[in-house]
């Protein structure tokens, strides 16, 4: 120590407080060795999730909800109608309302689309005021790496990319539609199949508690969360109009559908306000109303309405929904961000029916 202090080096020791040694090695590296192959099978499932996107997605998609309007299914069935009837009324309101809501945004959509260039200007005009912070920017970006960057290629070409999305997206459309009818007919079938393949009693039991809880929460979640979605997108409707903004139906719809996604769905509607806000509107300052009324409406919708309605139906963690959110975007683009909340309730369901707890306890 006197040798570190002269050559000006003091180091301190590391505060361990009680240190006992393993009780058994060998129970460790068993230990180590069982996490180890948890790990390596999640990342293979997580590699056969990414690779079978094509496939899995509208696959899950169509269990997911299949598992929330089984109990419409059921009731039908309870009531003397065939879930082959029920399935085929499931399915043509669903496809109705994609058709409405398509043909209702496919008029002002190429209306904007036509008017890109005057739209384009208008922008450029009501955005000089950042000019000079962008012009900095883009200084510190060329002195950083070069012009290879700001000269890297020409105007960027939309309409391939739009092509190469909505082909996939169509055929996994199909296959999805394809996909729900035959679960909503064939699902109590193949939960009858499934719990032949359990050996013992307290197992198919065990089996049969999950689903049917697994469907009471994502009944209960998807009804609640719709009510609420509704009558935002209601209060987002008429704000449009009093504001001023072109077609404020489709601004309703689209903060219903997008607040579906949580976090993610009100920055993408913010965003969406305040481009058509620049187009509408003659001056920034009142293009940054809607968006800023808006950012007010979620977040007393999130702070203050949803944990108050869903908080007592459902214990879910915010940074659980916000990973799940931000695995299931990454693993599965815009269709992953909606199936984050019901597969987190699911997998949540199944836990703690496998490892119960006095703390954490699902809605009844």
């Amino acid at each position: 120590m006197e040798y570190l202090r002269a050559r000006g080096e003091v180091r301190h020791a590391l505060v361990i407080s009680d240190p006992q040694p393993v009780a058994n090695v060998k129970d460790m590296w068993m230990s180590a060795s069982q996490a180890a192959t948890i790990g390596i099978f999640l990342l293979l499932f997580g590699g056969f999730l990414y690779v079978g996107r094509a496939i899995l997605l509208p696959m899950f998609a169509a269990a997911v909800v299949a598992l929330t309007l089984a109990p419409l299914i059921k009731a039908g069935k309870r009531h003397g109608i065939s879930p082959w009837i029920s399935a085929i009324l499931i399915v043509a309101l669903c496809i109705g309302a994609l058709a409405l809501a398509a043909t209702a945004a496919a008029g002002p959509i190429s209306a904007w689309i036509g008017r890109a260039p005057e739209i384009g200007a208008s922008i450029k005009d009501k955005l000089s005021v950042l000019e000079q912070p962008l012009a900095a920017l883009h200084e510190l970006e060329t002195t950083l790496f070069g012009d290879g960057l700001a000269s890297a290629g020409s105007t960027p070409d939309v309409f391939l990319p739009v092509v190469a999305f909505v082909t996939p997206a169509a055929g996994e459309l199909l296959l999805f539609f394809a996909m729900l009818m035959f679960f909503l007919v064939g699902q109590i079938e193949l939960r009858k199949h499934l719990v032949s393949l359990f050996a013992s009693h307290d197992t198919k039991l065990r089996f049969l508690r999950i689903m049917k809880d697994i469907e009471h929460n994502l009944a209960g979640y998807l009804t609640v969360v719709t009510l609420i979605n509704a009558v935002l997108g209601t209060i987002a409707a008429v704000g449009a109009g009093i504001i001023g903004l072109p077609n404020p139906a489709i601004f309703g719809l689209l903060a219903a559908v997008l607040n579906y996604v949580p976090y993610v769905g009100p920055a993408v509607m913010v965003v969406v306000l305040f481009g058509v806000g620049l187009v509408t509107f003659p001056s920034l300052s009142h293009a940054l109303i809607a968006p800023i009324g808006f950012m007010a409406l979620t977040a007393a919708e999130g702070h203050f309405v949803t944990p108050t309605i869903v908080g007592r139906r459902l214990t879910l963690n915010p940074l659980l929904v916000f990973l799940a959110l931000a695995f299931w975007t990454w693993m599965w683009g815009p269709v992953g961000a909606f199936l984050a909340a019901p597969l987190s309730i699911i997998g949540l369901v199944i836990v703690n029916h496998l490892f119960p707890t006095d703390d954490v306890r699902l809605p009844e």
